[in-house]
């Protein structure tokens, strides 16, 4: 089973393949598999042309497995995850060439 913990939209800036992106989805994904339990934080930039634009193209698409092991999940481990979120899509957005503006969400963010 697969659920975004965590998922909101922020504006953004980044040239990929060609095209200039205005806007980012950061996530972060749980993933629970026959006892076992990974978290990931995935940042996911797209286009963003106009204020109806939310159609976001997974070609831009950077994660990174911040925890992998035994077991189930955990909401202690979670909140521990959401302290360090950020600088980990910093990290991604950067060795992308990009960047997150924080202080410019689009929408609310989603938790589970």
């Amino acid at each position: 089973m697969t659920l975004n913990i965590y998922e909101q939209y922020f504006s953004a800036d980044l040239l990929f393949n060609g095209v200039q992106r205005h806007a980012a989805k950061v996530m972060l994904i749980c993933t629970s598999e026959a006892g076992n339990v990974q978290y990931e934080a995935a940042v996911s930039f797209f286009p963003h042309n106009d204020e109806e634009d939310y159609a976001v193209s997974y070609d831009a698409y950077f994660n990174k497995v911040l925890y992998e092991g035994k077991g189930r999940r955990s909401k202690k481990r979670e909140q521990q995850l959401l302290a360090e979120f950020r600088d980990h899509i910093d990290h991604l957005s950067q060795e992308a060439g990009g960047e997150v503006l924080w202080d410019q969400p689009l929408r609310e963010a989603k938790r589970s």
